[in-house]
């Protein structure tokens, strides 16, 4: 997992130290920076094993609700468009609108909904080890 985080951390910064070139400048926004996940409980260490990587684009039609599932590994993610609100197994919601960041809550049982007239769209980043599923189906607990 060291060698993901260095590697991300030597990506950020050749983004950050590009020169300009072309029509203009290069802009760098920090969409999330934090070790907690939006219900403010602080993330589980990674686990230990061959770092897996994974990156997800989700298309969720308007009117729909995903179903109840808890992650086993970190992720995070950023609405591209729409509007999505994820609820937890204890009715804490959040509610997400385009270029909003979630970090996604990890081993909590949780939904997420578009109430929305369109598509709400989302890419998420799992960060994992080899062999532990990204996610696990599960039923609310009330």
């Amino acid at each position: 997992m060291a060698k993901v985080l260095t590697f991300l951390f030597c990506l950020s910064m050749v983004m950050v130290s590009c020169r300009e070139s072309g029509s203009g400048k290069i802009e760098v926004f920090t969409l999330a920076d934090t070790n907690k996940s939006w219900d403010g409980n602080q993330l589980p260490e990674y686990p230990e094993g061959q770092p897996h990587i994974k990156i997800l684009k989700f298309i969720i039609p308007p009117k729909t609700q995903l179903p109840p599932h808890e992650h086993h590994v970190i992720n995070a993610g950023v609405l591209l468009r729409g509007e999505l609100t994820v609820v937890d197994e204890n009715n804490n919601t959040l509610h997400l609108k385009a270029g909003d960041p979630i970090v996604e809550l990890v081993n909590t049982i949780h939904y997420g909904k578009n109430e929305g007239t369109e598509p709400a769209e989302i890419i998420v980043f799992y960060a994992g080890a080899k062999d532990i599923p990204i996610t696990v189906m599960k039923e609310m607990k009330n």
